[in-house]
């Protein structure tokens, strides 16, 4: 870790310092690039909820082929969860493709290339939609799946490479309020877009300019780890990262096979709430459908999940803003690892006793705003004690397929409740409490190893 030059000046608190400072610990001239770093993932994640929120009509507006309903699939909802497979599926393609990209390269060069990469995707998915070309919807649903996940992954992997632990347990609440700021934004603008009947190929276009920004503002802070030396900022590598593989990362190391465990936990967990919202937000729809021939379902649910959305995130802003840091300082990393489970704890217990779209969409809204917070910073923490080629690759291994497997599990588990035990929304959410056990047993399991390795 690199020291101050001998003889250089300490720097003063400048007015960034000294704002971010309200909301967690920050040394001088330690926020510029702090800030930097939260603008970038705030234009991430503004970006990932308008092309959220408009895969959501998309992907619940398509009709069920003749040979899913015999398999015993007869909603949209049901497609929505069963496409979570397909993303794994691509997923074990894409992981061990970027690990190759990963050792041949240099940081940015990879960063630059993903980027790139995905935003070429989003104009072909503009033009597909534009076209109303056949399962364009399932076919983004997937897509957008292992977007999301790998596009933040690896902004959280070079947050991870460019601080030390040090810097990180500090600067990292602070940088999540630009993830958790972003989201609520972008759902606002998806949802007002939505009611302003703007095309959906057209908000794909607005998505793709706000993701090729970004790409301006990594220059920018790589540039200053090049010019400038800190004892909390590590020292700037660019060389490309060693030949191991990402998968074999996972299953050597204790540590890291816990938190790809969790995860799968926790995405079990969280698909099976989404499916219970979407069915219910479905029947709904066409119950308002029945009653009003002109009545624009597609409007109504890109519009339910734009509200939606925007008001996750708005909690989950406060939460970011307010608690994680608080949350970090006084409990440690427990603080924000079990806060998610709890919440989930408390959510399921009221579907389980009340199962109304009501009762459901403000349960949920509880446990999404605590994962898209003190959850997001939690998981990010957690990688502070990792090597730097783990950061990259381990990370990428996890936070995208050992997710997305998450979710081909719950995907299954949604089918056997559906069709083969005729589960109702009161027996979903008693199924959900048990996984929610299981999920509190590996988050202690996960704090005494962290402990173990800190000593």
């Amino acid at each position: 870790m690199s020291a101050a030059p001998t003889g250089q000046e300490t720097p003063t608190a400048g007015m960034l310092d000294r704002l971010l400072g309200l909301f967690s610990e920050v040394h001088p001239g330690e926020g510029r690039r702090a800030f930097l770093m939260l603008l970038n993932v705030f234009l991430i994640l503004v970006a990932y909820y308008i092309i959220k929120t408009v895969r959501e009509p998309l992907i619940l507006g398509t009709e069920v082929p003749g040979f899913l309903q015999a398999l015993g699939i007869k909603s949209a909802a049901e497609i929505k969860t069963f496409a979570s497979a397909g993303q794994a599926l691509v997923l074990m393609a894409f992981v061990p493709a970027y690990s190759w990209l990963s050792s041949r390269v240099s940081r940015m060069n990879l960063i630059v290339s993903v980027t790139l990469f995905f935003v070429a995707n989003i104009l072909a998915f503009a033009f597909a939609v534009h076209a109303d070309l056949e399962y364009v919807g399932v076919i983004f649903y997937i897509w957008v799946g292992f977007f999301s996940l790998s596009i933040i992954a690896q902004f959280w992997s070079y947050g991870n490479d460019i601080y030390t632990k040090e810097a990180g347990n500090r600067l990292f609440p602070i940088i999540g309020i630009g993830a958790t700021a972003g989201s609520p934004v972008g759902a606002w603008v998806a949802e007002r877009l939505f009611h302003a009947h703007v095309s959906p190929h057209l908000m794909l276009y607005l998505a793709a300019a706000l993701l090729s920004l970004t790409l301006v503002i990594y220059g920018i802070v790589n540039l200053g780890l090049r010019t400038r030396s800190s004892s909390t900022v590590a020292p700037a590598v660019e060389e490309p990262l060693g030949q191991g593989n990402a998968f074999s990362m996972v299953f050597t190391n204790r540590f890291i096979l816990l938190i790809a465990l969790l995860l799968i936990v926790l995405n079990i967990v969280n698909t099976l709430g989404e499916y219970l919202l979407s069915d219910l937000v479905v029947r709904h729809a066409a119950e308002l459908a029945m009653a009003d021939s002109s009545f624009n379902q597609d409007a109504y649910i890109g519009a339910f999940y734009g509200s939606y959305f925007f008001w996750v995130n708005v909690v989950a802003v406060l939460l970011q803003a307010f608690v994680a840091a608080r949350l970090v300082k006084r409990f440690g990393l427990a603080g924000v690892l079990f806060a998610l489970p709890l919440i989930a704890l408390g959510a399921y217990g009221f579907i389980a006793l009340g199962a109304t779209l009501v009762v459901v969409r403000w349960a949920k809204t509880a446990e999404n705003s605590t994962d898209y917070s003190l959850m997001n910073t939690a998981k990010h923490m957690l990688w502070l004690r990792t090597t730097r080629e783990e950061k990259y690759k381990a990370k990428q291994a996890v936070d995208s397929f050992f997710v997305r497997l998450g979710d081909l599990l719950a995907a299954f588990v949604v089918f056997a409740g559906a069709a083969w035990l005729a589960l109702d929304t009161r027996g979903f959410a008693l199924l959900n409490l048990g996984f929610v056990a299981i999920w509190l047993v590996l988050a202690w399991a996960l704090v005494k190893r962290n402990r173990q390795l800190a000593s």
